[in-house]
């Protein structure tokens, strides 16, 4: 059995070393690279963040690349050479990650178009959360309950996007119902002063209160107030606990659904 020249095996040796430096130095550059390019955004208020994440994570990309160029070069593998076998693989490997590439490709287009932005609460591919990061694959959402939902690019891109955070306000619609012997008018003076009441209710648009339906056991009122997107949810809750307490002031029933059994003689 022959033996391996040692000149040979320090080289490899030598190579193998110098390649781990640089596969170290490009994920520890790459690290910083992304951090400090998604920072750049948080500190300036002229740069948007979801941009300059994104960009961050396309730099962490191309530093790995170039690593994996530098590293095939240790190894006496020409990059010319290379460029002509990945152009010939190029095809295969392109239908072998087509979904892969997909998300890319999407993930452009979501940063191009900026249907939404970092911090906005949305629901899209059948999630909602608020968005806590786009990146050169995958939207990573944050629900209200603090549990993190990855969702490719492609997915979002190809489904309906509603973003509840576009807007600096909102309507927030509520429906209550009073019992048929309720005075309507003191229901509705009711209602319209738990609204007045709530400093996040706003007075233009004017608050929309109006009898809407007689159904088979009440008779309902719908209410349309305007607010401050990020007082939706406060305000929805609080109005309807507001206007309980002052049905219950003022005398005025909330009815529950009741059936009346009639038996005959058999």
């Amino acid at each position: 059995m022959t033996q391996m020249d040692p000149t040979i095996l320090i080289a490899l040796a030598t190579n193998a070393v110098s390649a781990l430096a640089i596969a170290l130095g490009a994920l520890w550059l790459s690290g910083i690279a992304r951090r400090r390019i998604a920072g750049m955004g948080e500190k300036n208020p002229r740069l948007d963040v979801t941009l300059m994440r994104f960009a961050g994570s396309v730099a962490s990309y191309l530093i790995m690349a170039v690593a994996a160029i530098f590293i095939l070069g240790r190894f006496g593998i020409e990059t010319t050479s290379l460029a002509a076998l990945l152009g010939a693989a190029g095809l295969a490997i392109g239908l072998a990650l087509q979904g892969t590439l997909s998300n890319v490709a999407a993930g452009v287009m979501l940063i191009g178009f900026r249907p939404f932005k970092v911090g906005d609460y949305i629901t899209a591919a059948g999630q909602s959360g608020t968005v806590s990061a786009v990146t050169l694959f995958t939207t990573e959402l944050t629900t209200p309950d603090n549990v993190q939902i990855i969702v490719p690019n492609g997915d979002i891109f190809s489904s309906a996007i509603t973003n509840y955070s576009y807007h600096k306000t909102r309507r927030c619609d509520l429906v209550f119902g009073v019992s048929y012997d309720s005075d309507l008018k003191t229901a509705e003076t009711i209602i319209r002063d738990c609204i007045k009441a709530d400093p996040r209710a706003h007075a233009t648009p004017e608050p929309f209160v109006k009898v809407s339906n007689l159904g088979d056991s009440s008779v309902d009122f719908t209410v349309r107030v305007w607010c401050d997107s990020g007082d939706f949810w406060g305000l929805k809750f609080d109005l309807t606990r507001a206007v309980k307490e002052g049905f219950d002031t003022g005398g005025i029933e909330i009815p529950f659904p009741t059936q009346t059994v009639i038996r005959t003689a058999s």
